[in-house]
């Protein structure tokens, strides 16, 4: 064998290898996630919400790999979420205190947001926030993957 298929090989092997762990991780949160709650069900604990807000895909750092499109219901002991987000691991949602559209703007306010809990599906979704918590205090919903530094998409609700 010569150097050139040698090379060859390595170069094809390795585009595999680097192909089959990315599809593995943008895979995994899809064929792992729980079942998503119904719409019956976002619906009756949405009308105990206080705001409403909406996950637009023309955000800034929003992109063809980290986006979210829906409405946001935000009420005293829950926030839930009718729509559909952008598959991917280790999801976050926060309440800021501004709203934010870029991973620097989220950074730079990182230190004066809640972290309120996990998002585990990307079709609606719910999430319980703590007794302590008063969404009044906020005024935004991020939802941020903690594990790669993404901003994935943020609603304004008041």
């Amino acid at each position: 064998m010569n150097v050139k298929k040698i090379f060859l090989l390595i170069a094809t092997h390795g585009i595999a290898i680097t192909f089959g762990f990315a599809a593995g991780i943008y895979m995994l949160p899809i064929l792992t996630a729980p079942e998503a709650p119904s719409e019956p069900e976002i619906k009756e604990i949405a009308t105990a919400a206080m705001y409403s807000g909406v996950f637009r895909l023309d955000l800034a750092d929003s992109d063809a790999f980290h986006w979210g499109e829906g409405e946001i219901s935000v009420g005293e002991k829950f926030i839930t979420f009718m729509g559909e987000l952008s598959p991917g691991p280790d999801y976050k949602l926060y309440l800021s205190p501004e709203f934010v559209e870029t991973e620097k703007d989220f950074n730079n306010l990182k230190s004066s947001m809640l972290r309120v809990g996990d998002v585990k599906t990307f079709n609606n979704f719910v999430v319980e926030l703590p007794t302590d918590v008063n969404p009044s205090d906020y005024t935004s919903v991020i939802i941020w993957c903690e594990s790669f530094g993404e901003f994935i998409t943020a609603a304004k609700y008041r």
